[in-house]
């Protein structure tokens, strides 16, 4: 996929985000402040190097667990129609 596939799916990343809190919070916290890094073929790239500017511990990836990431693709899929794998840098 393009850039502008990433662009897009950036400009739905809120409703994205959304949906998972909808589903499970635990799950949002795990991904409320990912960054989309990349969106290559099927396979999204998100990052979390901002988590440390934050007061106090804020890096959730203990959390971030087979069953929140599979939430995620359901919503991803819900919201924009596209099938991802996720991947962490």
């Amino acid at each position: 996929m393009s850039s502008d596939a990433l662009t897009e799916l950036k400009g739905q990343w809120n409703a994205v985000l959304d949906a998972v809190l909808e589903v499970d919070r635990i799950a949002w916290l795990a991904f409320f402040d990912a960054r989309l890094v990349s969106l290559v073929g099927t396979t999204l790239t998100l990052a979390w190097q901002d988590s440390e500017k934050f007061g106090g511990q804020h890096d959730f990836q203990a959390v971030r667990k087979p069953e929140h990431i599979a939430k995620l693709v359901a919503c991803i899929e819900d919201v924009t129609g596209q099938t991802l794998t996720i991947v962490e840098q």
